[in-house]
């Protein structure tokens, strides 16, 4: 199959509720969205940068150029394209995992789509629903926050994490666990603390947290190792894993106890497999995490915690978690805590056109440069 077409659209969701996190507020999500097609049979993937690089070194404009100007001028270099070759292919092009995760997506989509496989069963799934957890961003009062967590209670959502920074952390987290007693519930500080405050992130051990997760910066792996040996609660990586490779050398390290596998983060869902693969043989659980995906990202994000090394609830929240209408035409929903892993060919999902359409702030032709 070759590459016989490709497009990059820009989409602007507003958020049911603003988002807020220890690096800052989001009342909307811009996304940056690829089609591209094989021989012309369609296929989506989904970019999960932010608009600033403060998540990590990748935001949308850099990735849309870089998409443009190098990845889809060299995959449409390649007679014979399937998603097992994108990496090999774009490796030349240093870090940009993000932008490559998002086209190898889009190939995905479409090669299964041809042979009628949905990402699930090419991944490995084992499991034909999911439990769902949710994120709560910090709120502006404790109060606030007791009510917002009783809502998603109440919704069904089997695992509460906590979004924590300097100040916000302690007493919010105590009034959870004493308002709703021995629920699943986590914490994320999106790397807002320094070795400095161990004493202080232990006395989170009381509360019988499943995890915290990244502590300190994500290049600290170092420190991270010597913090899980003041804690009780598992310390567990989101930004510092980038590879199968880094989640060896955390494991090896001690730095982790358990992963948050982003497929976006580690460069598309094939390195996400195999970063549950090197977890699952040292031991060591994981969970799919969530970068507040539209439905083509939420229903890759679905297959890939259907694996049988998904043993915490992630980030896989309902589509009306975060949107008023998603831009696919059957949007996720929560059934007793769990959501249906998709079983239709490739992502399983149809797009909306006509909600697409509502939210798309810009989409472009890609030209394919033969070479």
């Amino acid at each position: 199959m070759k590459l016989t077409a490709a497009e990059l659209v820009q989409v602007r969701m507003p958020l049911v509720t603003p988002f807020e996190t220890s690096f800052g507020v989001q009342a909307e999500r811009d996304v940056l969205l690829v089609r591209m097609e094989l021989d012309g049979q369609p296929g989506w993937g989904e970019c999960v940068t932010l608009p600033s690089p403060v998540y990590s070194p990748e935001f949308s404009e850099a990735a849309a150029t870089t998409i443009r100007r190098f990845l889809v001028p060299a995959l449409a270099g390649i007679e014979s394209l399937t998603a097992s070759k994108v990496a090999a292919v774009l490796e030349p092009f240093k870090g940009h995992r993000m932008a490559k995760a998002a086209l190898e997506l889009a190939v995905l989509d479409a090669q299964l789509r041809c042979v009628g496989m949905s990402l699930a069963d090419y991944l490995g799934a084992v499991h034909a629903t999911i439990p769902s957890g949710v994120s709560v961003g910090i709120q502006p009062s404790v109060a606030e926050l007791l009510d917002v967590v009783a809502g998603y209670l109440d919704a069904g959502y089997v695992r509460i994490k906590l979004k924590i920074k300097p100040g916000w952390d302690i007493e919010p987290v105590r009034a959870v666990r004493e308002r709703f007693g021995d629920i699943p519930l986590q914490v994320d500080a999106n790397t807002a603390y320094r070795l400095a405050d161990a004493r202080h992130l232990a006395r989170l051990d009381e509360f019988d947290l499943l995890l915290i997760e990244q502590p300190l910066e994500e290049e600290d792996l170092t420190q991270h190792a010597e913090l899980a040996r003041q804690l009780r609660t598992p310390v567990c990586l989101d930004e510092s894993i980038t590879s199968a490779k880094s989640a060896a050398d955390a494991i090896r390290l001690g730095a982790t106890g358990v992963v948050n596998i982003k497929a976006g983060r580690v460069g598309g869902y094939l390195q996400a497999r195999q970063v549950h693969d090197v977890c699952a043989a040292s031991g060591v659980p994981v969970w799919c995490g969530g970068m507040l995906e539209t439905g083509i990202g939420r229903a890759a994000n679905m297959a890939l915690a259907a694996l049988p090394g998904f043993t915490l609830p992630g980030d896989t929240s309902a589509s009306d978690r975060f949107y008023s209408r998603d831009i696919i035409t059957e949007p996720f929903v929560l059934s007793d805590g769990h959501i249906a892993v998709p079983t239709g060919p490739g992502l399983g999902v149809e797009v909306d056109e006509d909600a697409l359409a509502a939210v798309t702030v810009h989409r472009e032709t890609v030209p394919i440069r033969w070479p």
